[in-house]
């Protein structure tokens, strides 16, 4: 991935900062075409757009046919960022909205997540319960407004960004104008 390629070759440490997309879904979700206010069809553009996109990354996708709300997925993210080996949420958290079309609103999905990526379920299950990142998402939605972030992926290096799956030249350019180091 670039971002991989980005951290052989620069001083840089990457960090997720979460973003409201679509926070307004309620947790049952919702269909893509309520979403996009457009037919099936149109759906199937999309996915089929998106399908795209995500093989020039070199991600799975599968057609969808809802949207989740994100929100405790942020959360048990945040968590699970503190535990050894955690990280891996991320993957999984990715494979079941994209790939698997799994309601990543459901504490029963993100407990069951947590428990496949080697976390400790019964943890996962209370830090969802009690809301114990709340504040933590909160702080990176900020973060996003400060940014300018207007959609998912958006790269930031030196109070500058670009939005999107971006080339990797654009990512370089990106981090050499931000002055990071080069490795």
């Amino acid at each position: 991935m670039r971002i991989e390629k980005l951290k052989q070759r620069f001083n840089i440490k990457a960090r997720f900062v979460h973003f409201p997309l679509h926070p307004d879904t309620p947790q049952e979700g919702r269909t893509l075409e309520a979403l996009f206010g457009c037919g099936p069809d149109e759906v199937e553009k999309k996915n089929a757009n998106m399908k795209g996109l995500m093989e020039a990354e070199g991600l799975p996708y599968s057609s969808r046919s809802h949207t989740y709300n994100s929100r405790l997925a942020q959360e048990l993210a945040c968590w699970a960022d503190e535990q050894p080996g955690g990280q891996v949420i991320h993957d999984k958290l990715y494979k079941a909205y994209f790939v698997d079309n799994r309601n990543v609103g459901d504490k029963e999905v993100l407990v069951d997540l947590a428990a496949s990526a080697g976390l400790d379920r019964d943890a996962a299950a209370a830090v969802i319960d009690d809301r114990t990142y709340q504040k933590a998402v909160d702080a990176d939605w900020e973060l996003s407004r400060q940014y300018g972030v207007t959609g998912v992926p958006t790269y930031v290096a030196g109070g500058a960004g670009v939005v999107g799956a971006q080339p990797y030249e654009v990512l370089e350019r990106l981090l050499t104008e931000a002055g990071v180091e080069r490795r």
